[in-house]
């Protein structure tokens, strides 16, 4: 069997070394542009990336393989993932490529494939790609010389992504005089977030919007909100807003200084759509590493709530299969199938807005729909990713602190998509005994794995 080069989000792996190197890189154009072609027409395929200095090697080594096959590439340069997905139907491309290894450090890179729908690809899809990757006949099917492809660079792309994110924000709203702080992570949005706010009349102060390829993502951003916090409190803003690397996730600061999670948000925005009579099947998608109190909220409010796997991927699957017109995870990325294919942290920033404005309260006195259960997550590192039923040791541990917390919490350990790392998540009543249990299993993890 061959190996599998998708994991849960796209391929991903450290820059020059497998899978991520440059001659992977011109295989995934080569293969993406040929199961693309057909008699008579010649792709276009559009290349963004985030501001990793490893992406200007992988968006030429992209390019070369796209237009080796007779398509051509289009280069929008440094732009959010969702706008990728968002630029692939309106610029009427058949594919569109993302460059970037999302919240993961700057030595990390990744390679994200949309289809023309805008959707991220399925799993059959990609397997078809990986198939020609290893299929040694990509060299066979090499363009003609007169039909090499050519390599074009879109010079209005950010215009139009901004175009599309203000006309999801109600028009009879307005944010004049509204006092944001914004946390780029020296990554994509660096440059869209606050001219975009700027241009709908907010007061926006800007951080971490000056990367130098190596910055992104380092102690800011979505993952490390502790900047942002001090930020809003000391120019008394009245909400923050924190990126990750390549914008699709967002988490948010209120007026108090109080870190508001992707389970909260969505809390907000399931009970403000039901409350329109917007909330398609009365339905809320999630993944299993929702907080318990999300359940117990959207329990409360009549919601009901479905699980998906972990992955914004499966969350939209799960959405499309169940009618439901919003879903999320707890990280930040959250989907509005109303508006948008993929999740978007600029998108849920202004939905977010919205919601205050409308309601005419600050975030503050929003966020009190859902009480968050103590939560302690550990990241272990580990060598392999056999089956966790399999691990004696594991599976010996989990029962312990199962029996332990009985219905009052609830333990998930599984494998990181991305890294080499085991997730151990445990909820319970208090902090104390959460944090106890959590490191418990951690370590049994680690004897086993590590």
């Amino acid at each position: 069997m061959m190996a599998r080069l998708f994991g849960t989000d796209g391929i991903r792996g450290i820059s020059n070394q497998y899978p991520m190197t440059s001659d992977m890189a011109i295989k995934v154009g080569q293969a993406v542009a040929h199961i693309l072609k057909r008699e008579g027409h010649k792709p276009r395929i559009i290349i963004g990336k985030d501001t990793r200095l490893s992406g200007y090697m992988f968006e030429n080594a992209l390019a070369a393989g796209i237009t080796s096959m007779g398509a051509d590439a289009v280069m929008i340069g440094p732009i959010p993932t969702p706008g990728i997905a968002f630029l692939t139907t309106n610029l009427d491309a058949d594919a569109g490529i993302m460059i970037s290894a999302s919240h993961n450090p700057f030595e990390d890179n990744g390679i994200k494939i949309f289809s023309k729908t805008g959707f991220k690809l399925t799993d059959e899809q990609e397997l078809l790609i990986e198939e020609w990757i290893f299929s040694d006949r990509l060299n066979s099917k090499l363009a003609a010389p007169e039909k090499i492809g050519k390599v074009y660079r879109e010079q209005d792309a950010l215009g139009r992504y901004i175009v599309f994110l203000k006309h999801t924000f109600p028009k009879d709203l307005s944010l004049e005089g509204v006092s944001i702080v914004v946390d780029c992570a020296h990554g994509a949005t660096y440059k869209l977030v606050p001219t975009m706010l700027k241009e709908m009349r907010a007061h926006v102060v800007s951080i971490n919007t000056s990367p130098d390829g190596m910055n992104i993502n380092h102690q800011c951003g979505a993952l490390h909100p502790q900047g942002l916090v001090q930020k809003v409190k000391e120019v008394q803003a009245d909400v923050g807003f924190a990126f990750d690397g390549d914008g699709d996730r967002l988490i948010a600061v209120d007026d108090k200084g109080k870190i508001i999670t992707g389970d909260q948000m969505m809390a907000i925005f399931a009970k403000n759509l039901k409350g329109k009579g917007r909330l398609d099947n009365n339905i809320l998608v999630t993944t299993v590493m929702s907080n318990i109190g999300l359940s117990v909220a959207m329990e409360k409010m009549g919601i009901k709530q479905v699980q998906a796997k972990v992955g914004d991927r499966h969350v939209l699957e799960e959405m499309i299969k169940r009618g439901a017109v919003i879903g999320g995870e707890d990280s930040g990325h959250i989907i509005f199938l109303e508006h948008h294919s993929t999740g978007d942290g600029i998108l849920s920033a202004l939905q977010l807005l919205a919601v205050m404005m409308e309601q005419k309260k600050p975030l503050s006195e929003i966020n009190t729909i859902m009480t968050i259960f103590p939560q302690v997550i550990i990241n272990v590192d580990i060598r392999h990713k056999p089956p966790l039923e399999e691990q004696a040791d594991i599976v010996q541990a989990v029962k312990e602190v199962e029996n332990q917390l009985k219905d009052k919490g609830r333990v998930l350990i599984r494998y990181s998509g991305t890294q080499s790392i085991c997730r151990v998540m445990v909820e319970g009543p208090t902090h104390g005994q959460t944090e106890a249990s959590a490191k418990k299993l951690a370590a049994a993890v680690q004897k086993s794995l590590g």
